[in-house]
């Protein structure tokens, strides 16, 4: 345990080294590997001191979720101006951590700023699969049990629909009992439904199109002035030839599909340039879980049904998207890893470029 424990943080401070010019501590990465392999801890509180990711302090667990947020109203733990990031464990059995920015209004300027664009870094290095959910607060009224329940009943709720998406979604509900063939399954609305972003139907008969081929294809949405992921665009593109499709200063959702070696991967992919706008990167790294799920919900339904490639990808420099890239990403390519460390932790690798 402590072998690994050890490989753990060394694979975690490589990688917030390479990924963003804001480094993670030591402290930090050691405080982090323990929680996660622990069952103890409640809060791990993060904030950024001298260009650096630092661990303030731990919280351990003492009662429900909802219970414990209310550690987070001590001024000793966070205070009323100062930003900070609290990684939050769920309740058991689940394994999974909400991530917590907490940027209050009062906050000055070049910090907000500065929180805002270390937060995706900080995400990735820790692993963005362990994270299923986030919440922005800025203030301690925003991290109350009351205000946790509200955010998830605001998670859970559907989208609304215009009156013309709603023509749309039960012209194509009648469609789908009226018709004779099976294949028609596969045109049942999915705008609106779970949680996330509204989808235009556009963006849905692409993304089910793309599914329902075989070459290398695109499609790319953003998020419309409404909050409303819309058709960027779609076509056939090369791998190596995929970062002319992506938008080069604005956030972005792309699925690529990727034909190799006699499979065809549909990729999830988040574009975050670093030129972006504050408000759109929260928005849209707010909205990838969300966005990640509906589309599988929609690949699912088809016939056969198409399942996204379980590893998502995220760049803050569309450029950097290649070929060799996804295949260091997904794993096509094997990592060389050291003789002498345990098989579980694979060599950390360095990025083509900083992120």
């Amino acid at each position: 345990m402590v072998v690994q424990t050890k490989q753990f943080t060394s694979y975690i401070t490589t990688f917030m080294s390479a990924l963003s010019g804001i480094t993670a501590s030591p402290d930090l990465a050691s405080a982090f590997a323990n929680a996660v392999q622990s069952t103890s801890t409640r809060f791990i509180k993060i904030s950024i001191r001298n260009e650096s990711l630092v661990h303030d302090l731990s919280i351990p667990i003492t009662g429900a979720f909802e219970d414990d947020l209310s550690k987070l109203q001590d001024d000793q733990v966070l205070l009323p101006d100062t930003p900070a990031y609290v990684l939050a464990k769920l309740d058991l059995p689940s394994s999974d951590w909400l991530a917590i920015s907490y940027v209050p209004d009062t906050a000055q300027v070049r910090d907000k700023m500065l929180y805002a664009s270390t937060r995706l870094p900080l995400l990735r290095s820790l692993g963005s699969t362990l994270f299923t959910d986030a919440l922005f607060a800025t203030s301690k009224d925003d991290l109350t049990p009351e205000a946790y329940a509200a955010h998830l009943r605001h998670a859970a709720a559907p989208n609304p629909l215009s009156k013309r998406e709603q023509e749309i979604a039960d012209l194509r509900v009648s469609e789908s009992k009226t018709a004779s063939y099976e294949g028609s399954n596969a045109r049942a609305s999915h705008v609106g439904t779970g949680v996330g972003f509204a989808w235009s139907g556009e963006l849905e008969e692409a993304l089910t199109a793309l599914g329902q081929g075989k070459s290398s294809a695109v499609v790319v949405t953003t998020i419309d002035p409404d909050e409303k992921l819309v058709l960027y665009h779609a076509g056939d593109v090369e791998a190596n030839s995929l970062s002319s499709s992506l938008p080069s200063s604005d956030p972005c959702y792309a699925f690529f599909a990727w034909p190799h070696d006699e499979v065809c991967d549909i990729i999830f992919i988040y574009s975050c340039p670093s030129t972006s706008s504050v408000k759109y990167r929260m928005l849209y790294s707010t909205g990838t879980l969300s966005t990640y799920q509906a589309a599988q919900r929609i690949l699912s339904s088809l016939s056969p049904p198409i399942s996204l490639h379980p590893r998502k990808i995220e760049t803050s420099d569309p450029k950097e998207l290649s070929e060799q890239l996804l295949k260091e990403e997904l794993g096509v390519v094997n990592e060389e890893v050291k003789d002498d460390a345990p098989k579980r932790f694979a060599k950390p690798k360095g990025p083509p470029r900083r992120r």
